[in-house]
């Protein structure tokens, strides 16, 4: 049984910011804040709070033999320089903490494997502080295990959107598409993006040349008697196309290359993150494919052969050689919004054909 995680946002900035971006927070699918459980506000809220208030839903304890507050959830916060603070950790927890507030300064891998090592016996929850999202990364995969949860202080909602990439639990909203055009469009220059994980069977990557409609392009783990398997690879699309990356911006597949991140996401929407090992341009023949879902119209230019597939509403694969008027495709489709370097900008009017 896989372990529960949780991603814990301390939101920065003015009060006025912070009633902007915990709701934000509730749509990006974030359970739990660092925050005084009065600045929630008077809003009915599913939030749950990490905090030294005794109104909190798990609440930090300023020392130890503090009076618990019956019914909560209760921990400490520890700073963590030496193998000795280790050690208190591990016996002060054993007292009966529900929790404990990790902070490690400049060696963070080793001290945390060490404190997961030893908790993980008397099933004490850690939670590590972060300050990137890249950091949240690395805590939640230490030992493979990682930490209980991650507590991570941001006011920027593209900087949530990437921890909960990090983390596995973000989702995109999926429909199915009905293509309204096929065309060939002669020669062109498509991208084969080879990623550094091994990607699954209904995975794929958002491409599109719109950024509000971007189709599920699969990878190519399926063979055939003419190809090998190649689990690793998307064959996504013509350079010009945008494809979504964790931190929720958008790049022209021309931009992708090794080290890059990209998103990978299965027909429900669930995303993980991946990492580019290389990118491949070459001149291929073309095949222009235009859907439409919801009102909106997009459409996609990809390479045409039988490799390149589609997801259907009902998880099989369809190739873009096979497809036909009226089939259906899931797709990420959403209102245009206008984009400044691939960040979205929500009250810029835009056209895009």
């Amino acid at each position: 049984m896989s372990k529960s995680r949780e991603l814990i946002i301390s939101p920065k900035g003015s009060q006025a910011q912070i009633a902007k971006l915990l709701p934000q927070l509730e749509t990006e699918g974030v359970k739990m804040v660092y925050l005084d459980p009065k600045k929630l506000g008077k809003k009915k809220s599913k939030l749950q709070t990490v905090y030294p208030s005794s109104n909190a839903n798990f609440v930090v304890l300023d020392k130890e033999g503090a009076t618990k507050p019956k019914g909560k959830k209760v921990g400490r916060k520890f700073q963590v320089l030496s193998n000795s603070d280790i050690e208190d950790i591990l016996n002060i927890a054993k007292k009966g903490l529900d929790f404990v507030i990790v902070e490690v300064k400049d060696w963070k891998i080793i001290p945390l494997e060490n404190i997961i090592a030893k908790l993980h016996k008397i099933h004490t929850k850690i939670f590590a502080i972060a300050r990137t999202p890249e950091e949240v990364r690395k805590m939640f995969s230490i030992l493979e295990v990682g930490v209980d949860g991650v507590i991570f202080s941001t006011s920027s909602i593209n900087e949530v959107r990437e921890a909960m990439v990090y983390l596995g639990t973000r989702s995109f909203d999926m429909k199915p598409a009905k293509i309204i055009e096929i065309k060939e469009v002669g020669d062109g220059e498509r991208v084969c993006v080879d990623t550094a994980s091994m990607l699954h069977k209904g995975e794929g990557m958002l491409i599109g040349s719109r950024s509000n409609f971007l189709f599920l392009v699969h990878n190519e783990s399926v063979g055939s008697s003419f190809t090998s398997p190649r689990p690793f690879r998307v064959n996504a699309g013509a350079v010009h196309c945008y494809t979504l990356s964790p931190d929720g911006t958008t790049n022209y597949l021309s931009e992708v290359e090794t080290g890059s991140e990209v998103l990978i996401l299965n027909s429900k929407g669930k995303a993980r993150r991946a990492t580019v090992g290389r990118s491949k341009i070459e001149r291929r023949p073309m095949l222009m494919i235009k859907a439409s879902a919801g009102g909106e119209i997009g459409g996609i230019i990809a390479q045409d052969a039988e490799t390149i597939r589609f997801v259907k509403q009902n998880g099989q694969l369809v190739s873009v050689t096979h497809l036909k008027k009226g089939d259906t495709v899931m797709v990420h489709a959403k209102p245009a919004t206008g984009r400044h370097f691939g960040m979205e900008v929500s009250d810029e009017y835009i056209l895009e054909k």
